[in-house]
């Protein structure tokens, strides 16, 4: 049947409400088909607001994938702010996308990528806007399948119950077989219904689907284990590794906002995974191995994005972009080619021990010269070894003071707070590093104007991680400390005015460790909040502690677990995790082995340079490191020069 639009019922509610671009849709290459022209139908969301969501490079690079093949059609939907929210209940109007504004329900899909877990209550929202039963038990025939990826579905138990199935690791490729198992179901007249769609999904062997699969658990609360609970499901569910990120050369045509969004920009992954080890990092665990672009791929790909975009900067992300094999070559290919026009180009925050000036020097050509950011996490040596963050003082101040010597004023530092065998004294000596920092820019560069800005985070333990089986700091502990800290900096006369401090209490960390490491039964607890006004949880106006608190308190009331079970205690080596059947190609002896070092404060080599230290991915998943150096070279594009302008930056072909 014909889905038609629901904007001409939406146009009179968007004077009502604040910031009513972001639901207007009709950005610079957006896609818009015809609906029964295709066969296969998609809705994807970022369970945030617009203003976040819209750049997502995940959204963007599936969005793109889907709506190439001419059967297939994907359009894109976001969470809507309480107003819109209050105003789409009084006047009926369900969930919808921003591309034809088409009600969500009517989808085959609809993919939900999540980067945090503190975006499932959104998810509820969206649900119950488009007419979708929350409880995926309750749905029928004429529902969407709910999909979920991203970093946080790589534990999606405590959200499980909401979905019907989910998918570890990189989207590109399972999203096209997910497509063509739709349309061969529907092709053969939708046999067996949505049982049977979710079935061959499950027997792919790609897709993870809940429903067959049961958790079973010891009177103490912890699992006994979880079990497939159909023929020909398996066991374990692996995730998905892209192995030529060449061949994928995602977003061409990016997306450029109507609206504000945080970040305006072309961005281009330059690699994907990391090996660096950080035990922290659950991002560098899940995405391993590395596989780096061509430096010509990632020419082309910024020729043609700012072309095809008119946007003035470029980003050059992955989770840690100067140690791409071939960066200097990239960044001096890149600023010689668009010197002279307002092209200008980014890297995210750059490890201490990654970073040079003629590095830097090159990024900031065209004369936009922002503050650096540098991540040393642990405030002392000991807790670096720890998290396997091999950087010494003498790095970070010999890194800080070449930087201020060539012009530099500002400089970043992000920490984190929490982090396993953390003292109190570990949390005060960052204000003795940044201390240092100043008094080293002053005299590398013979100024009184330097600055330093420490940025604090609340440590979370996360799935897939050495630090899974940790003991999170309570949010006492951590506020108490972050106290302490403050009070140091306040106290130093000579260079306390010169040290910005930037951090958030604990509480929301705490919230954040109970989904990020909770089972099934937290479920529960998310949709208590969700029924208590709980939304965009990752926003500090809309968060409540003391909602969440009382949801746990209330809907775990018969369970023997609370939210300190899953928090703040530590599990040992033998417990079952909630996540234990979902393989992120990581061996889990060689996790706890890893934990153990932690422990001992032994430090681990980074592989791309090193042996294999067996973490299990490779021969697991059959796949392998992928670096240059490729010897290729970025040729300069003729027609680039002084002044050239946004659009196509005076490219002539």
């Amino acid at each position: 049947m014909p889905v038609e639009s629901l904007f001409s019922r939406l146009e009179p509610l968007l004077s009502s409400v604040q910031k009513p671009i972001q639901y207007v849709g009709g950005e610079l290459n957006q896609t818009v088909k015809d609906w029964d022209s295709v066969q296969v139908r998609w809705a994807l969301m970022y369970p945030d607001a617009y203003e976040v969501g819209l750049p997502n490079q995940g959204i963007q690079i599936l969005y793109e994938i889907l709506n190439e093949r001419e059967w297939i059609l994907a359009e894109r939907t976001y969470s809507v702010w309480p107003d819109m929210e209050r105003l789409m209940r009084e006047h009926g109007i369900p969930q919808f996308t921003v591309d034809a504004h088409r009600p969500v329900g009517a989808f085959d899909v609809l993919g939900v990528s999540f980067a945090t877990e503190l975006g499932y209550t959104n998810l509820l929202t969206a649900l119950d806007l488009a007419g979708i039963p929350l409880e995926a038990t309750d749905r029928t025939d004429e529902h969407p399948i709910v999909l979920a990826g991203g970093h946080a579905a790589f534990n999606p138990e405590p959200i499980a119950p909401f979905l019907d199935a989910a998918v570890l690791g990189d989207g590109e490729e399972v999203v096209l077989a997910i497509s063509d198992i739709i349309r061969e179901w529907k092709d053969e007249g939708r046999p067996g219904g949505r049982d049977e769609l979710l079935y061959r999904l499950a027997v792919s062997g790609g897709v993870y689907v809940p429903k067959f699969y049961d958790v079973e658990y010891h009177p103490d609360g912890r699992i006994r284990r979880v079990v497939p609970n159909r023929s020909g499901v398996p066991w374990r569910v692996v995730k998905h590794t892209l192995m030529n990120l060449d061949e994928w050369p995602y977003p061409k045509k990016p997306l450029v906002p109507l609206a504000e969004t945080v970040h305006e920009r072309y961005s281009v992954e330059i690699f994907r995974g990391c090996t660096r080890g950080c035990r922290f990092c659950q991002a560098g665990m899940i995405t391993r191995p590395v596989r780096e672009r061509s430096i010509t791929t990632i020419g082309e790909m910024v020729h043609k994005g700012i072309s095809a975009s008119g946007f003035e900067e470029v980003g050059l992300l992955s989770l840690s972009s100067a140690d791409h094999s071939e960066i200097g070559d990239i960044a001096t290919g890149l600023a010689d080619r668009y010197e002279g026009s307002n092209i200008s180009l980014s890297l995210p925050s750059t490890r201490v021990d990654a970073f040079n000036v003629t590095l830097a020097n090159e990024l900031s050509r065209n004369g936009r010269r922002s503050g650096l950011t540098f991540a040393p996490e642990g405030g002392t040596e000991r807790m670096r070894r720890v998290i396997n963050k091999m950087v010494t003082e003498e790095d970070l101040i010999r890194t800080v003071s070449t930087a201020y010597s060539h012009g530099w004023r500002q400089v970043k530092l992000y920490f984190m707070c929490g982090l396993p065998t953390e003292t109190d004294e570990d949390v005060v000596a960052i204000a003795d590093l940044a201390r240092k920092v100043i008094e080293a820019g002053r005299e590398a560069s013979g100024r009184r104007d330097i600055r330093c800005t420490v940025s604090i985070g609340g440590f979370v333990p996360k799935p897939h991680t050495p630090f899974q089986w940790a003991a999170q700091a309570s949010w006492e502990t951590v506020d108490a400390r972050l106290a302490k800290l403050r009070a140091a900096i306040r106290e130093d006369r000579e260079y306390g005015r010169a040290i910005g401090l930037r951090y958030h209490d604990g509480k929301p960390s705490i919230i954040e460790g109970l989904l990020s490491r909770g089972d099934r039964r937290v479920a529960k607890v998310i949709r208590a909040v969700w029924e208590d006004g709980g939304r965009f949880d990752g926003w500090s106006e809309y968060f409540s502690y003391d909602r969440w608190v009382k949801a746990c308190e209330e809907a775990l009331a018969d369970e023997p677990v609370d939210l300190d079970w899953y928090t703040t205690r530590e599990r040992d080596e033998t417990e079952v995790l909630p996540w234990d059947h979902l393989d992120a190609g990581l061996d889990r002896e060689w996790l706890w082995q890893d934990w153990q070092d932690a422990l001992d404060e032994v430090e681990v080599e980074d592989c791309r340079w090193t042996p294999c230290y067996d973490c299990g991915v490779c021969p697991g998943l059959d796949t392998h490191i992928q670096i240059g150096p490729t010897g290729q070279k970025l040729l300069p594009i003729v027609g680039v020069s002084q002044g050239a302008g946004v659009r196509g930056a005076g490219v002539t072909e």
